[in-house]
Order: C-alpha cells, then structure tokens, then sequence
C-alpha cells in the first residue's frame, strides 16, 4: 500500500503591522541624541576675548585676558605706537594691515597685542575713539587649518575682530602655511572687512633658516622654491621687529614693575638682584624681569595684582 503523501499546511499570507507612530517618534529622538550637535551661534555680547575651538567649530567666551598693562612695557615704544594706530583706524572701520610681530624671544610681542587690544577698547568705553569694542580671537598655531571655518564664521558678524596667533611658524613637513596665506590675501573670497590677523614670531619669513636653504639645495629653480616660502611673510603688510634689550632697558623693565606693584626694596639691592638674575638666564629681557620680580614679590610677601 502506497504511503500518502502529507502535505504541509498552507500558511496565509501574513501581513506586518505598521509600525506606530509612538515608535516612530522614538527611534527618531534616539538618532538625534546620536547625531552631533549643530554649533551654537557665538554669543559676542559675553566677553571681549575668546578662545577658537575647531572641533566644535565654537567661540569660549575669555572671561580675564592675561595681559599687561601697557605702561609696563619699555623699550618698544616705535613698533607699540605702530601697532596702535594701525589697530586704531582698523576700529573706525578704516583700511588696515595684518601685522606680523617677529624677533627676540621675551620681548614683549603677545603681550603688547593684547595691550593694544585692551587699549583702544578702553579708548572707544571713554569715547575717545569708535563706537564698536574689536573682539580679540586667538586661534592655535595647530589650527591653522580651521582658519577659513573661522574666518567664515566672523564674516557675518556685526563686530570687528582681531585674530591672533601666537609662535606661528612652520617646520620643513608642514604645508598649513599655504591655507593661511589663501586666508590672508589671495583667495576668491579674501580676508573678512571686520577682521584683521596678528601673529608673533621668532622668524622674520615664519620658516626655519634650514627649510629655506635646503629649498634652494634641492629645487630645480632655487629662486621660485624660496620665494613661496618667503612670500607668506608678505601677506602682513606691518613687520615690527623686537629686538634684544640692553641693560638699562631691562633695568628700567625691572624698576616699572617694582614702582607699579609697590614693592618695597631699596634701589641698589634692586639693581644688584636683578642684574645677577639676568646673568644666571643668560639673557636679558622683558620676560626675564617679570621671572625676576614674581620671584622678588614672593620673598617680600607681596601680590601682584592691579588693585591695589
């Protein structure tokens, strides 16, 4: 007898419910809280200093610039009163140059940016100059890249900005230095009309004199391989130079902090400590007499501070 054959039961055909909306609303909440933030737009009202952030492609509002005030720097009085004008006619909204600030370590070339800037601002709160305070940016000498996302992010802002960076330079390997100069001066779009660049530097062309020279060993036509390199320097149309102090402007360095500061010490004492202070550094500058005078304030017990 023939087996029979079972078949297997015929299945309806059976139909997903769709999904509801309940549902729906939550998977779409969860890929938002994956997805990345969108970048606040920068509240410029907060402070008149802040901190470039790439990453988050985010202005931090500084609430204290570490400055000093710019009776306290010597020595520098011609690149200080260049630098004030230029950064002055830049606040009244009138044509201005980038600036460049390069030479002897020390010597006072951060710290006279941030003068100036507080300087004019201070100017313009006592309406002596424009009505509008400049916004000082600083961005990192790693993020030279991002310069272009910063640039366009100021663009359309109603304020005036200086952007700065601090020890820019460049290494045989790093090919950043071409961005910046498409920013400054030569790309379609330009540098913003609100916004002014200034970097300090140890080197005059913000390249090592052995990148150059090994340029000019290497390359087919040794003229045109420099001349790049040194043709990022010319997109700063203010070069001030800082040179190295002599004794009697480090001493007169040294005297301008004591008198400010109130520290209590005879004149004598103060010439023989300070002088033997430069001699164990090797080097005399502005830096050196601020090293020496937080040294000489925390023996005498005094704080360094403006108010007092």
């Amino acid at each position: 007898m023939a087996k029979r054959v079972r078949k297997p039961p015929t299945q309806a055909t059976s139909r997903q419910p769709p999904i509801a909306s309940g549902v729906a609303e939550r998977i779409a909440a969860a890929l938002e809280r994956l997805a990345p933030p969108a970048p606040a737009a920068p509240d410029f009202a907060a402070a008149d200093a802040f901190a470039w952030h790439p990453d988050s492609r985010r202005l931090a509002p500084v609430a204290r610039v570490n400055r000093v005030e710019m009776s306290l720097l010597k020595g520098i009085d011609r690149v200080r009163d260049l630098l004030v004008e230029n950064t002055e006619r830049f606040a009244r909204g009138l044509p201005a140059n980038n600036a460049l600030l390069w030479g002897a370590r020390g010597m006072g070339k951060s710290s006279l940016v941030k003068a100036v800037h507080a300087a004019v601002n201070g100017a313009a709160a006592h309406g002596k100059r424009g009505p509008a305070p400049l916004k000082l940016v600083e961005i990192h000498r790693e993020e030279i890249e991002s310069l272009p996302d910063l640039m366009a992010l100021l663009r359309a802002a109603a304020h005036r900005f200086i952007v700065f960076c601090d020890d820019l330079s460049f290494e045989a390997a790093d090919t950043s230095y071409k961005s910046l100069k498409a920013v400054l001066e030569g790309g379609i779009e330009g540098r913003p009309e609100n916004v002014v660049f200034y970097a300090t530097s140890n080197r005059r062309h913000l390249m090592a004199r052995d990148m150059m020279e090994n340029e000019r060993a290497t390359a087919i036509n040794p003229g045109e391989a420099v001349e790049e390199k040194v043709s990022l320097s010319d997109r700063f149309g203010l070069w001030l130079g800082f040179h190295r102090c002599s004794q009697d402007e480090y001493l007169e360095m040294v005297a301008g902090y004591v008198a400010h500061y109130r520290i209590p010490i005879e004149p004598d004492a103060l010439r023989r400590e300070a002088l033997e202070w430069a001699t164990t550094r090797g080097a005399r500058s502005g830096r050196v007499a601020w090293q020496y005078v937080q040294d000489l304030a925390g023996r005498l017990g005094v704080r360094l501070t403006d108010n007092q």
